[in-house]
């Protein structure tokens, strides 16, 4: 059964930075693309970054490109999310995802396995 959780969520003030981490385990990591997603208040769950087996392709929302990176360590079987320049609007539950195969893209529903996410408050 593979398992995620993620952990680095807090409070931080516009601006600011912060770097969200997704430990997996029960399935070979370095077969399969990642995904990071969020779930604003009140708003559907949406795609944020996703990053290849190897770590060498990577898609990102607009919203978040050019502030956010996504990376990965698989020897540690675990995925980044580097967020930069943070505004109030990235305020968000932020959920880690892995699909069944090397997808990494924004489609949801190729994501098979969810962890139970971190909370991200950005502060004005």
């Amino acid at each position: 059964q593979v398992q995620l959780v993620e952990s680095g969520g807090t409070l931080v003030q516009a601006g600011g930075s912060l770097r969200l981490s997704c430990a997996a385990s029960g399935h070979i990591f370095s077969n399969y693309g990642m995904g990071w997603f969020r779930q604003p208040p009140g708003k559907e769950r949406e795609f944020v970054a996703g990053i290849s087996w190897s770590g060498g392709g990577t898609h990102y929302a607009d919203s978040v490109k050019g502030r956010f990176t996504i990376s990965r360590d698989n020897a540690k079987n675990t995925v980044y999310l580097q967020m930069n320049s943070l505004k109030p609007e990235d305020t968000a539950h932020y959920y880690c995802a892995a699909p069944r195969g090397t997808y990494y893209g924004a489609d949801r529903s190729y994501y098979d396995y969810w962890g139970q996410g971190t909370q991200v408050t950005v502060s004005s």
